[in-house]
């Protein structure tokens, strides 16, 4: 953490706040912070609290007041500040008015609007008051959870990190403790592949479209039926309109890789790159002719859902015929 000034006797800020979506971001600020407190004297000079409803703005302030015992310094950590009732913000900022020189505030929030009176007395403290962590992209965090491996002295490759994503969720926290757990169980070689993904983590997210969808695209049946089978209460006809949209994503894909301008493809359909990364590939996947009879076969689908057919089987039945009845 950056010096700046309205330093204390510690180099430290008055103040700061941990901000944003990402857990674990949160928690090595607020790990961080604890590891600079003086050896022995945590005990006297922590003081730790859960935002809450019946939180007296008085103990509060009495609190950053206090002057730290020893040499370093005092930390008055607060969780949840987003559910600060009013009072207690308010007597906040007035304090950071003219703060205790021993103390510094940290404020963990999982969200805090910037217009917030409480967001901008923080932020006027010093620069890099605010530890912005947002949570990344899904699209990028296949590579936060690779680091994550190396971190625990092993290499994990992006096709296991991303299956992993799709099981765990995007809570970074629940990803660390898998991706340290997986590290364990594959010492021995020190690499972790989608077989001990799949083998050795419990799906316990639900089930995102996009994943049934680039399951279908890849060509793999068992697993898309499996991922079809687990979102339970989906609606056909709303999954039926995404893939017949994927599938003509592809076949501008395949037009475009044959005249050799497969770069394009994110372009000429108005996407990010990374939503389209695949495609070319995907569409390589499928022979000439399969990708447009594919088409007419998500038509067929619809009317038979229309028409009153059973919806799982229609659907079913069309996903193997699109993924292609003797592939994985």
């Amino acid at each position: 953490m950056t010096q700046g000034r309205g330093q204390g006797a510690s180099g430290l800020l008055p103040a700061y706040l941990a901000v944003g979506g990402d857990e674990l971001k949160r928690e090595t600020a607020v790990s961080r912070m604890k590891a600079r407190l003086s050896p022995g004297l945590a005990a006297f000079n922590l003081d730790e609290r859960e935002a809450n409803a019946d939180m007296q703005p008085g103990d509060l302030v009495t609190s950053l007041n206090t002057i730290p015992v020893g040499d370093g310094f005092r930390l008055v950590l607060v969780h949840g500040a987003e559910r600060l009732p009013k009072p207690v913000s308010e007597a906040i900022i007035a304090y950071l008015g003219n703060p205790n020189p021993g103390c510094v505030l940290l404020l963990d929030a999982a969200s805090l609007a910037k217009s917030t009176r409480l967001y901008k007395a923080v932020a006027k403290v010093g620069p890099h008051s605010v530890i912005d962590c947002a949570p990344k992209k899904r699209w990028e965090l296949s590579k936060t959870v690779v680091r994550m491996a190396a971190h625990y002295g092993a290499t994990m490759t992006e096709a296991a990190a991303t299956e992993l994503i799709s099981r765990v969720g995007e809570s970074t926290t629940m990803l660390d403790r898998q991706v340290r757990s997986l590290a364990d169980l594959c010492r021995g070689s020190g690499q972790i592949g989608l077989v001990d993904v799949e083998a050795n983590v419990a799906r316990t997210a639900e089930v995102k479209p996009w994943d049934f969808l680039d399951s279908v695209c890849a060509r793999d049946a068992g697993k898309a039926l499996s991922l079809y089978q687990l979102m339970n209460g989906a609606s056909e006809i709303a999954l039926l309109s995404l893939l017949t949209g994927r599938l003509r994503e592809l076949v501008c894909a395949r037009c475009l890789d044959v005249r050799g301008e497969g770069a394009r493809v994110a372009s000429e359909l108005h996407k990010q790159s990374w939503q389209v990364k695949n495609h070319v590939r995907w569409a390589r996947g499928f022979a000439p002719g399969e990708l447009e009879d594919a088409l007419r076969r998500c038509a067929a689908c619809e009317r038979a859902l229309k028409g009153g057919s059973d919806p799982r089987i229609a659907f079913t039945s069309l996903v193997v015929d699109v993924c292609g009845r003797g592939r994985r």
